[in-house]
């Protein structure tokens, strides 16, 4: 990959102030990074098994050459690794290790690790100090920035959590050369989901440099960079989710539905979940007289181009049901009091908060969607 500058998105909380930084070989600088900023304190790594075999080296040898004590948990890879039963063993191996209040936390991964450490590291020795280091195009845009951390439940994804912010986010761009196709396409739906809530001009940016983005030339940082700082904004206006943070879920209510459905299995990546579910929200919105049908297909045609699916019948395996989606979105998080809540659109850029939908609406609509 060409070589890429530094790139620094401060998120300016009050008493809670951390910096993220994206660019290349981070992982082998963040020992001393790490010493500097966190004097006499030990570090414990929550990674998973793919991850520790392709990254998890740069970073111990670092850790080694900077004199800092650690210790490592490794988990299992995959959504399923968000249960009680895997935060629980993170915790005890936590509190094995020795590992004190005022000691350190390393989130190395994805989305996935970086949700499962994070909940560990608010609720171990009641609340430790933690530090994302993303190594997924998802994680980085998303996951790692903004301080959500959780698990799943059977009842749905992400329903069990905290906010808890991390001191660090370590964005290190060669961790994307490992990358499947599959997974870096994942994260890009994250990507161009900052562009479809209020920024058209970043989205059509989007499209005139997704091919560089994809082979990882210069826009690849710039584009991460500025996703970070698009997510930073929504942060400081609304740190838990009570009013416009909750743009930043469009296609996730959609997309959460469709992964419960399939089981949090390999049949359906986050992202990917993401991609059909802000199809979806845009169709929605056409249908309802909302928004232009040709931005939906504008939509389409991006996500499609990124190798993503856009349909629910791109999902493989056994055809979904409407009136079993239509129960998984009712267990939204957006659900309030029972009246369902879904991030629409009036074109690409134009993203609002529509409450009261009605659940009958939602259900012809998916009967339609689930024929296309």
């Amino acid at each position: 990959m060409p070589s890429a500058a530094l790139h620094t998105v401060h998120v300016p909380l009050e008493g809670r102030a951390y910096d993220i930084l994206i660019g290349p070989g981070l992982l082998e600088g963040a020992g001393e990074r790490l010493k500097a900023q966190f004097p006499g304190r030990r570090f414990g790594i929550v990674t998973d098994t793919e991850v520790a075999r392709a990254q998890l080296p740069r970073l111990t040898a670092s850790l080694d050459a900077a004199g800092l004590n650690h210790a490592t948990v490794t988990v299992p890879n995959g959504e399923a690794s968000k249960s009680f039963s895997r935060l629980n063993e993170v915790v005890e191996a936590i509190l094995a290790a020795r590992l004190e209040r005022g000691d350190i936390i390393i989130a190395l991964g994805g989305g996935v690790v970086g949700d499962l450490a994070g909940f560990a590291a608010a609720v171990a020795r009641r609340g430790m100090d933690f530090v994302q280091v993303p190594t997924s195009l998802l994680a980085q845009v998303d996951s790692s920035v903004g301080g959500k951390t959780g698990i799943n439940s059977p009842h749905g994804k992400n329903l069990i959590g905290a906010f808890h912010q991390p001191r660090l986010v370590l964005a290190d761009l060669d961790a994307l050369a490992t990358l499947p196709p599959r997974e870096f396409a994942a994260g890009y739906a994250e990507v161009a989901k900052y562009g479809l809530i209020d920024d058209e001009a970043y989205f059509f940016w989007l499209e005139e440099n997704q091919r560089e983005i994809f082979e990882g030339g210069p826009a690849r940082a710039e584009a991460i960079a500025r996703a970070c700082a698009a997510k930073t904004r929504f942060v400081l206006a609304d740190e838990k989710e009570t009013g416009v943070r909750a743009l930043l879920n469009l296609g996730h209510t959609f997309g959460h539905a469709l992964e419960t459905a399939t089981g949090y299995s390999s049949r359906l990546l986050h992202g990917e979940g993401v991609a059909i579910g802000m199809v979806l929200a845009h169709q929605f919105s056409a249908s309802k007289g909302l928004a232009p049908s040709q931005d939906t297909g504008r939509v389409i045609q991006h996500l499609k181009a990124a190798g993503l699916p856009t349909r629910i019948a791109d999902i493989a395996g056994d055809k979904l049901d409407a009136d079993e989606l239509l129960r998984n979105i009712a267990q939204d998080k957006k659900v309030v009091r029972g009246a369902l809540t879904f991030i629409l659109t009036r074109g690409i850029g134009k993203a609002f908060i529509e409450k009261n939908v009605a659940p009958d609406e939602v259900r012809a609509f998916l009967g339609e969607a689930l024929k296309a």
